[in-house]
């Protein structure tokens, strides 16, 4: 690795890990006195902090698959930055565990007394159960798990010696594994959110997941990128050319994320169904109308403007703000799809929603620092990386 042309930044990505790690300790030590203060309250705010860090791994692992699968110079340039996202995927495991001691506080099919009385969730039982839950959850974060490792693997092996039958093998992973990934996210998306209301249902809820994944993935890429452009690892690697095409896609993930949300709300507010509207009807009143119409401004609106712009697209550093508002704004999604389902009256922000998301963020960012400085920022033996970078008149 110390040879490459390319190799990262290891004294600033520990110098980043470590950061990382005490931030997220410290949050971690004020969590966990919450935790005993506050049981019910930390696993609510817990349920959202993993859900977004998730999201970002989950996000870069798709967008990982959809570069094998399309090809182009874009993907090329930011792979080893989508790798070492999708490799902290066991570490994102291990925080689901805590949630597992806290179901009776989160689901109301978890309490007996509740499913006791509820004909609803007595029917759901046999399904919606702690137990299938348990296994459903743990299933979907092995297969994630396994396609983030063979992927990594294959392009390891590409790096220690070109064989040219290992592209085609990468992209023999990645078709089934995109689909089995949408697949699963919608699975979890049903279990880790939408059963926070056990009688409300959305059939575009899991795509909405995805496309939020996928503006977290990448807005999380971009920032990395500019991270490695100011200390020197990239400078003259991404070229004004490649960032516009990470500018198009974070758009095109914007636009992706807004037409499921929309869609969602015109659909069920025009059916105006008892059993449907409530959910939109939880989130417009009572102060969380404000976190909605905050979303339609600075999770679509505002980027989408600023988005437009070609000149906008091709500075790292101007797309890059985009990124962060987006990045930011994904965890306010986030809590806003969980929190009104026990604040329905009205809007509440608890300490904890603030901490435990500093906790997961901080101790994955040392995590993913660590597995971005395990191998060259490029793949040095891709077939296609000499066109990727060659260096076009008009950048």
């Amino acid at each position: 690795m110390t040879e490459s042309p390319w190799a990262p930044p290891l004294a600033d990505l520990a110098v980043l890990g470590r950061r990382g790690l005490v931030v997220g300790a410290l949050a971690g030590v004020v969590s966990a006195a919450g935790l005993v203060l506050n049981p019910a309250q930390f696993y609510r705010s817990y349920l959202v902090a993993f859900v977004f860090v998730l999201g970002v791994a989950l996000g870069s692992l798709a967008i990982s698959m959809l570069h094998h699968m399309s090809g182009g110079a874009w993907g090329l340039v930011i792979r080893r930055i989508l790798e070492a996202s999708s490799r902290t995927l066991p570490l994102v495991a291990l925080f689901a565990v805590p949630l597992l001691f806290g179901l009776r506080h989160l689901y109301p099919w978890a309490d007996p007394a509740r499913v006791a009385g509820d004909e609803i969730l007595r029917h759901r039982a046999i399904y919606m159960n702690p137990t299938f839950f348990t296994v459903r959850l743990a299933v979907c974060l092995l297969l994630w798990t396994v396609f983030a490792q063979a992927l990594s693997r294959l392009s390891k092996k590409q790096d220690d010696a070109p064989a040219p039958g290992l592209e085609r093998r990468m992209q023999l992973v990645a078709a089934p594994g995109l689909a089995v990934y949408c697949l699963l996210v919608t699975i979890a998306s049903v279990d880790l959110l939408m059963s926070l209301d056990p009688h409300w249902y959305s059939a575009i809820y899991g795509v909405y997941v995805v496309g939020g994944q996928a503006i977290s993935g990448m807005a999380f890429t971009l920032l990395v990128s500019l991270f490695l452009v100011r200390k020197g690892a990239m400078r003259g690697v991404l070229q004004p050319r490649h960032v516009h095409d990470l500018g198009n896609l974070l758009l095109a993930f914007t636009m992706l994320w807004a037409y499921f949300a929309l869609s969602q709300f015109l659909i069920i507010w025009s059916g105006n169904l008892p059993e449907e509207i409530g959910f939109f009807h939880d989130r417009l009143g009572g102060g969380w109308g404000v976190l909605s119409v905050s979303l339609a401004l600075f999770h679509f609106a505002v980027p989408f403007v600023f988005l437009l712009s070609r000149d906008f697209k091709r500075d790292i550093g101007k797309l890059a703000w985009a990124a962060g508002l987006l990045l930011f704004m994904r965890w306010v999604d986030l809590f806003w799809l969980a929190s009104p389902a026990f604040h329905p009256g009205r809007l509440s922000v608890h300490w904890l929603d603030l901490t435990t998301p500093v906790a997961l963020f901080g101790l994955w960012l040392a995590a993913f620092a660590r597995e971005l400085g395990r191998r060259s920022l490029l793949p040095a033996n891709d077939p296609n990386l000499a066109v990727a970078l060659e260096v076009h008149a008009h950048g």
